[in-house]
């Protein structure tokens, strides 16, 4: 996502915080914000390469009209402001990574992710919307020969596609973004797509078009019907369309058919669960689990409304919750943040004047 600028971490480091938040969507990103009003550190793990969750990856162009103050935004500009509204507390972000274990320690709890992080924590929040966004495969026979060889469904190391020459499948933004973004490096990309319409940005659609144009990409228009290759190594897609049948050269297949998502390691974690969402008090959005929270879509308690407003309200309550486990000895002294004066310094830079 263009314009953002976080602070992000390499896999498989050990780390220690105040707070982990599984969830880097709106109501993971305003979580930091409300934990650090209140002193507490926060990273945030997330299975995407970008924060924003769905707002970012499902609707970033669709108007969001039920945010305070704030007639119409988008789901991509949204996610920019929290993000400019979070850098003064400097949280760490742990991208395309999935929490994958947690394990109660002397201190707090231990989380895990899929590439051997560590990160040692007070508390958990788990803001992880509908839980972990999983790609959906698309419908070509013999396909699972070749995934995590040659066929991939994200791209989590831009330089392991460095001289590749990619087919990449589909018509959203995460096949013209990595379109547009593999370009300079790979040795030849074609994209394929199974009508001439895209559902992308129209500033991607534009960028992709001049790339064409000017014969640095090529674009398919056909379905795709097979793969060509064997021991997992693709040779290439076999495709079809108005003038019949043929096959696209390649070495490497990106597939980006969409995401859906699924509960994931979240369901081990021990924590009392009702049709996939997670109970929690309404006093502070604990769970069953001391120290452990939730909030968003994921949270479930008599009369949820999922939307991001209650998310909001949710992460303020719990980050107050928080505070007792993370700084047990001190007394909680919260102040309007129009009257607290160190704290509008450390957001705006400013010292304000009665």
């Amino acid at each position: 996502m263009s314009g953002t600028s976080i602070i992000s971490a390499p896999p498989g480091e050990a780390h220690e915080t105040d707070a982990v938040i599984i969830g880097a969507g709106p109501c993971g990103l305003f979580a930091v914000f409300e934990l650090g009003l209140l002193g507490i550190r926060a990273h945030v793990i997330d299975i995407q390469d970008k924060p924003g969750g769905q707002c970012a990856e499902l609707y970033p162009e669709k108007p969001i009209l039920d945010i305070p103050g704030i007639p119409v935004i988008t789901g991509a500009d949204l996610t920019l402001k929290l993000i400019e509204q979070i850098r003064p507390f400097g949280a760490t972000f742990h991208l395309n990574e999935m929490a994958d274990s947690l394990d109660k320690t002397g201190k707090g709890w231990r989380i895990r992710t899929d590439l051997g992080t560590t990160i040692d924590a007070k508390v958990v929040v788990v803001a992880a919307g509908g839980g972990s966004f999983t790609p959906k495969k698309p419908p070509i026979p013999g396909i699972e020969a070749y995934e995590g060889k040659s066929v991939f469904y994200a791209v989590r190391k831009r330089d392991a596609f460095a001289g590749k020459t990619l087919a990449i499948a589909g018509g959203g933004d995460s096949a013209l973004d990595w379109t547009i973004n593999l370009q300079p490096s790979a040795k030849k990309i074609t994209l394929i797509h199974r009508r001439d319409e895209f559902r992308a940005a129209p500033e991607s659609v534009e960028k992709m078009r001049a790339l064409v144009a000017a014969g640095k990409i090529d674009l398919k228009i056909a379905q795709i019907r097979g793969l060509e290759g064997a021991n997992g190594e693709i040779r290439g897609v076999a495709v079809e369309d108005a003038s019949g049948a043929s096959v696209v050269p390649c070495d490497t297949m990106l597939a980006f058919y969409g995401l859906t998502m699924k509960l994931g390691p979240i369901a081990e974690f021990g924590l009392n669960l009702h049709e996939e969402r997670i109970a929690v008090d309404t006093e502070k959005f604990e769970t069953s689990v001391p120290g452990i929270f939730c909030i968003g879509d994921m949270a479930n308690y008599p009369g949820k409304l999922k939307l991001i407003l209650s998310g909001f309200h949710e992460a303020a309550l719990m980050s107050h919750g928080a505070f007792h486990y993370v700084f047990p000895e001190k007394k909680l002294k919260f102040q309007h943040t129009t009257s607290a004066k160190e704290l509008q310094k450390t957001v705006t830079g400013t010292v304000p004047t009665d």
